[in-house]
């Protein structure tokens, strides 16, 4: 059945509800970083904290290509609200965790249903708005996104100060019943006349695969050495599991993977694009705030407000660059010159000293945000416009899980950089003992805590810790200039102006 176009008064109400979603779904990702040493008091749990956000990033970066796949057979509005309702169930029953055990377990309850709400938004914009007219509501969406990541910690922050942690999962329950009340009266499809197969093995191959890949990067450096037996055979385990999933997909009936996405050079540019966005973003900013904490001594509320320059940055060229795409019908030109900003922006955070001023690192993090903006929702776009409509939420849902399996990575490899890095830079100036105190104190800093050290050490710490975090930006430049290269080999196809496309095109 061919979709019909909507009215505009339709598509509003119909974007904004998935705009509450999209915001569900990034505030959860980042928001429980400084609520945690607070939950891990209240729940006696601290030896169990990391996995209060792990939990959730867990599940919900498994499910993501199973919803896509799903939705597409029986329907992207039953799959969604779904979606939205395990999420909620799993943030009520988050608030009421008595015990760091429940906790992790609805946690991870909870990123089952997350995993849906960002994919399945993205595909539900590809079922009511042609490409044309979609740039500039997944430049809305991209703001949403960039924006409610980087003010997680600050929400949290606020919440968990002045009013309870248990806020930081209550507070999903009015947006997500407003979003859930606005889809059920607006959001009408046409019913999916295909009969539902399920591939079960390719969804148990793939969870496996992700499950592992993803646990070896979260554990590797910090709960088990890299070259430990552990990590090993997970990242075995992992890659065994993927190598089936690729000769299973190849003759399974319905696959959770069609594999003839990976014959369409758009959606493998866009896809790896994507994975290198997630890297950076996650992988170097999430770093500023800790950098202001542990260099300048702000607190966790006060470091999030230094961070608005780049959630201003990515709020405007997000939703500029996606009204410019609808007008002008393309969008290639736009991920170059958001690589060339983002590089460039990293290149400057190189430079970062004790004594950089913070209006100079404001216009760094605007640049940075700029360039971020540009880019982040082309990627989706792309891809939604070069394949078959019949496959709209299998391929968005894999642009996504590659943008947080790129996270995944991103954070595990800077993370061991800074790391090894202190290490490095604090054995020049410092004896062993001393060393391996002020890493413990780092350790925890990251979770919330702060630094506390003797004042007479406070310096050389200082200083190694600006030169930590200096080695983690330089590091980072060579993945800029990887999203560059992508950006330019990136090809560009007119935007159609339907919502229907039944010829798949092998490009």
């Amino acid at each position: 059945m061919e979709q019909q176009e909507k009215s505009r008064s339709e598509i509003k109400l119909i974007i904004s509800a998935l705009m509450l979603v999209m915001l569900l779904a990034a505030l959860d990702q980042t928001i429980v970083s400084t609520a945690l040493p607070r939950i891990a008091s209240d729940l006696h749990g601290i030896s169990k904290i990391s996995w209060v956000a792990t939990a959730y990033l867990l599940t919900s970066a498994v499910v993501t290509p199973l919803y896509g796949k799903i939705s597409d057979q029986l329907g992207r509005k039953k799959v969604l609200q779904f979606a939205i309702t395990l999420f909620l169930i799993g943030s009520i029953l988050s608030g009421m965790s008595q015990s760091m055990n429940e906790l992790v377990f609805f946690r991870g309850l909870q990123g089952l249903g997350g995993g849906g709400l960002m994919s399945l938004s993205f595909a539900t914009i590809g079922d009511i708005v042609s490409p044309r007219q979609r740039g500039k509501y997944q430049g809305y969406f991209g703001a949403v996104f960039g924006t409610s990541s980087v003010l997680g910690p600050l929400l949290g922050g606020f919440f968990t100060e002045h009013l309870s942690w248990r806020w930081i999962f209550y507070i999903n329950i009015p947006i997500g019943i407003l979003a859930m009340i606005a889809l059920a009266a607006r959001l009408h499809l046409p019913a999916k006349q295909d009969r539902y197969r399920f591939d079960w093995l390719g969804a148990v191959l793939i969870s496996l695969s992700a499950v592992s890949i993803i646990m070896a990067l979260t554990w590797g450096g910090n709960t088990y050495a890299w070259s430990s037996s552990q990590i090993i055979s997970l990242f075995v385990v992992g890659l065994l599991s993927a190598v089936g999933l690729i000769l299973w997909e190849r003759k399974a009936k319905e696959p959770i993977i069609p594999l003839n996405l990976f014959r369409n050079s758009i959606f493998n540019v866009a896809s790896l694009l994507s994975a290198i966005v997630g890297l950076i973003m996650l992988g170097t900013i999430i770093f500023l705030p800790i950098y202001l904490q542990m260099v300048r001594g702000y607190s966790p509320t006060v470091s999030g407000l230094y961070m608005l320059p780049f959630v201003a940055g990515m709020l405007v060229a997000s939703i500029s660059s996606g009204l410019i795409i609808s007008r002008i019908g393309k969008y290639k030109l736009f991920p170059i010159i958001g690589t060339i900003m983002v590089g460039f922006g990293i290149w400057l955070f190189s430079h970062v000293s004790p004594n950089t001023s913070e209006m100079a690192m404001s216009l760094w993090m605007l640049v940075t945000g700029l360039g971020m903006g540009m880019f982040m929702q082309v990627m989706t776009l792309a891809v939604q416009n070069s394949i078959d409509t019949r496959q709209m939420g299998a391929a968005t849902s894999l642009v996504v899980f590659f943008r947080s399996f790129g996270s995944s990575i991103g954070t595990a490899i800077f993370g061991t950089i800074l790391i090894s890095r202190l290490t490095f830079h604090l054995g020049e100036i410092l004896p062993p003992a001393t060393v391996l105190k002020v890493k413990s104190t780092f350790l925890n800093g990251m979770t919330g805590g702060g630094v506390k050290v003797p004042h007479n050490l406070l310096e050389p710490i200082i200083k190694s810790f600006s030169l930590a975090f200096h080695d983690v930006f330089i590091s980072a430049l060579p993945f800029a200039v990887a999203a560059f290269i992508l950006a330019l080999i990136l090809k560009e196809t007119p935007l159609r102006t339907t919502l229907n496309n039944k010829t798949e095109e092998k490009i």
